[in-house]
Parts: C-alpha cells; structure tokens; sequence
C-alpha cells in the first residue's frame, strides 16, 4: 500500500486530535488510554517517516515500523520534559503539543529512510565466489 495518498495523512494528522478528544471520557476506561497511548507510542514518528515520496520496498516498511515507536517515544519526552522545564504540563497540554507537531509533520513529505534510498532493502544478495 502506497503512503502518499491524501486520506493516509490526514488520518495521521487527525490521530493526535482524536487521542485528545478521548481524554474527554471517563477515567481508567480503556476507550480513554488505549487511543492515547497508540497516539503517544506510534503517532508523531508514523507522521515524520510516511509518507515516502515512492513506494517502500519491504525491507524499508519494516525499518519505518521499527523506527516509528523509538522516534514517537523521543519526541514525547522530549516535549513532557520542555513543558515541565516551562512548568506548564498538563496532560492535555502534552497531547496538544504532539498533536500539532504531528499535523504539521503530515503534511511534509517524510524523512528519507536509509534503507529505501541506498537501495539495501530489497537488493538481491550476492553469491559466494562472484566477485562482489
């Protein structure tokens, strides 16, 4: 499935919108956090790496698979820590912040992957003794 159609971004952009609206039911109930925590985990490095200006090769959907979570997770702290130096966290501060960031990060065109621009994923492996 190719990541460059329109309706692919604006449900990324609009995932950290809908985290934030679930935080409007009631405490503890599973339809508030599980929205929010696949937005935290997934959410803002889903929006920096798709979509790819050409289809991924396998091995490149992989690597912005496993390069998504680490990346939404860094960028979370990185903006929980800022608004606590600002003494200004909430969670809805929080989720207004990577939601944003997320929004805008959607509609640019994703960071190049290494694997999709070097051409390693999907490169036929060579055989012992022919010379490469």
């Amino acid at each position: 499935m190719q990541l460059d159609r329109p309706w692919i971004r604006a449900g990324l952009a609009a995932s950290g919108w809908l985290a934030l609206a679930a935080t409007a039911l009631p405490g503890g109930a599973p339809p508030r956090w599980i929205p929010v925590l696949a937005f935290v985990c997934l959410g803002p490095g889903l929006a920096l790496l798709h979509p790819q200006p050409r289809a991924l090769r396998p091995g490149a959907r992989l690597e912005a698979v496993a390069l998504a979570a680490p990346l939404s997770l860094s960028l979370a702290a990185l903006v929980a820590t800022a608004l606590f130096l600002a003494e200004a966290f909430s969670a809805t501060a929080f989720l207004v912040a990577l939601a944003a960031f997320t929004t805008v990060a959607a509609a640019l065109p994703g960071v190049p992957l290494p694997a999709a621009t070097r051409g390693a994923a999907g490169r036929p492996k060579s055989l012992p003794g022919s010379g490469r």
